[in-house]
């Protein structure tokens, strides 16, 4: 590609109407974590004269945070791809990419917006196989019946493997050693059987006869950006072979996807789309989602990233324009934006018939698909997909979910957590969500209020919660097994000395929670009293155990009365640390956590870590 060739080489929104060529075909890249699904992409966007910056080398440990699209104009494929078509050229305008955090939000995206992605990639790590989100990922495709390529990744990691930028799988082939290629085989050997186990036929793209009964497997190396133009030509050459009545679905009235909304300085709140179907103007009335239902707003301006920039990293390289048709990244300035969900549907309403048909569809959507049952644990996301998808994965963990709700965690979410009476259930996970200002400090460290579980991917989240759900478990058996010490408050009642010391026996009210033979106690001021030998009743009665509000004769070996304790005096039980740990994941009465909250800022001013 010569250096001063334009930017923007793809055809004009007119050319493409007056040619009558189909849309661009619209690619979802899918794939386990550190895969290569970014890196893939990043290849593509680097295929453009100004090479944008690494959107994986911005993003949090490699992971993509939020979902973006990338547009490759014709020009490129087609120059990129020339090696390989013998001179032909595609009759796409173009490919728009769309990269996600990962299954949860194209599950999000296609339920939501309609069948947004018109082919995917799977990126699968050709030296680990098939991993949870993988799997997870072919489900979905099958579920959805999405047709998709095969991204064998990280070939440059089989030992010997020698890579050229640019060069393609085929010529790669042919130059590697004998060795080298029997190691390849024992790894596409290995992936064969895998995707046989998911009921998948996969065959090497340049092997394949029939592409209707195999799934085409392109080896490459994003890293090194070899085999990357075999992926490109098989993925739009199936597109176009196999999707072109679909793909020429460009005219009419335009239905998009929201990705998010976001407060623009100078513009105000806007919301990018993916425009799928039909075509967008300035001016025309739309149709949104918010959590209230459906609402109708018109577009102020419409803007598209200019070139090959990525729409999340777009900066300054956007160009305003008055009409657009699909398939295409747009970012939307109109009135009214602030409640949009995100994972939604815009649709074009210019009709009043066209409203009230959006409307019904629209109220669809504003519902949360989630079964909730009297007892379990609560669950937020920032997307009615992403919601949706996490409460299916914890429903094949057969996880009850008492509450499910969109946004950040809130005061309700905490309480309703609380409120659970399993302490399993005490939990509230979050995907792609935090917890607001006002109760994020309760959520953290180990005096938690209710375990915070969140992460940007599902898997994770499902990990550490079965973790903790395990450790959890442990603990309370442990508390069944071990007479467990629980808080208490003791009143020493005036006029009730029976013996002054040895043990020493007095008459006391339990006054909070409960008190048992055994256990020490303490003065108020933390001072360490002694141990309870006896308890008996009023009647005369030995017990074993007093709880709040019974008046007993206690036998106290340690004090003596008059010199170390005295009538009135209030006394602690005094719990162990490492039955406080076990305490806070067990019900305990209001009383009996507010005497524990006491005993442990007592025994926090000596020791920082007690109980925890």
């Amino acid at each position: 590609m010569s250096e001063g060739a334009p930017e923007q080489e793809s055809p004009s929104d007119e050319e493409v109407i007056e040619l009558g060529w189909a849309r661009q075909p619209i690619v979802s890249v899918l794939g386990h974590v550190d895969h290569g699904k970014t890196s893939v992409l990043d290849h593509f966007r680097s295929l453009g004269l100004e090479r944008q910056a690494s959107v994986m080398a911005r993003e949090a440990g490699g992971i993509t945070q939020h979902i973006g699209a990338t547009e490759v104009p014709a020009k490129i494929l087609n120059d990129t791809c020339s090696p390989m078509m013998g001179g032909k050229k595609f009759n796409s305008p173009g490919l728009l990419f769309i990269d996600t955090p990962g299954h949860q939000s194209f599950t999000s995206l296609r339920s939501r917006g309609g069948a947004l992605a018109d082919i995917a990639i799977l990126v699968v790590d050709v030296m680990e196989g098939l991993q949870p989100q993988t799997i997870e990922s072919l489900r979905i495709l099958r579920e959805k019946k999405t047709p998709f390529v095969v991204a064998a990744n990280k070939v440059d990691r089989i030992h010997g493997w020698y890579t050229e930028r640019g060069r393609s799988f085929i010529e790669s082939w042919a130059n590697q050693r004998t060795d080298v290629q029997q190691l390849f085989e024992e790894r596409y050997w290995k992936l064969l059987s895998q995707f046989s186990e998911h009921g998948f036929n996969i065959e090497r793209y340049d092997k394949i006869t029939d592409f209707k009964s195999n799934l085409a497997l392109v080896p490459c190396s994003a890293k090194d950006g070899e085999g990357l133009q075999d992926l490109l030509t098989v993925t739009v050459g199936l597109a176009e072979r196999f999707l072109e009545e679909r793909l020429r679905d460009t005219l009419g009235p335009g239905e998009g996807t929201v990705l998010e909304m976001k407060d623009e300085v100078g513009l105000g709140k806007t919301i990018d789309v993916i425009l799928n179907r039909g075509e967008l103007n300035v001016g025309d009335t739309i149709t949104l989602v918010s959590s209230d239902g459906p609402f109708t707003t018109h577009i102020k301006g419409m803007r598209r990233p200019r070139g090959m920039s990525e729409m999340r990293d777009a900066g300054d390289r956007w160009e305003s324009v008055d009409h657009a048709i699909a398939a295409c990244g747009l970012k939307i300035v109109a009135p009214g934006l602030e409640n949009v969900l995100a994972g939604t549907t815009l649709r074009q309403t210019n009709e009043e018939s066209e409203v009230a048909a959006a409307a019904i569809e629209a109220r669809k959507e504003a519902s949360i698909s989630v079964e909730l049952a009297e007892e379990g644990i609560t669950i937020k996301a920032d997307t009615i997909g992403g919601l949706e998808a996490l409460a299916f994965e914890l429903d094949k963990m057969e996880i009850p979910i008492r509450m499910a709700t969109i946004g950040p965690v809130n005061k309700r979410d905490i309480l309703s957590a609380q409120a659970a009476g399993n302490p399993l259930d005490q939990v509230i996970l979050g995907f792609a969500t935090k917890a607001n200002a006002e109760v994020a400090s309760k959520l953290e460290g180990e005096d938690a209020e209710v375990k915070f579980i969140a992460s940007e991917i599902i898997y994770r989240i499902l990990e550490e919660f079965e973790e903790w759900r395990i450790s959890t478990k442990e603990d309370m058996d442990a508390a069944e097994r071990e007479n467990l010490v629980y808080p208490g408050r003791l009143l020493y009642l005036r006029d009730h000395t029976f013996r002054n010391k040895g043990p020493a026996i007095v008459g006391m009210r339990v006054i909070g929670g409960r008190v048992h033979v055994g256990q020490k106690i303490m003065k108020t001021d933390g001072t360490p009293v002694g141990q309870i030998r006896s308890l008996r009743t009023r009647g005369g009665d030995e017990v074993k155990e007093g709880h709040q509000g019974e008046e007993l004769a206690v036998a106290v070996m340690g004090p003596t009365v008059g010199r170390h304790i005295e009538e009135g005096d209030e006394f602690f039980v005094d719990v162990p640390s490492r039955h406080a740990r076990r305490l806070k994941k067990l019900e305990l009465t209001p009383i009996e956590e507010e005497i524990l909250e006491e005993i442990t800022r007592l025994h926090r001013q000596n020791d920082h870590f007690w109980g925890r």
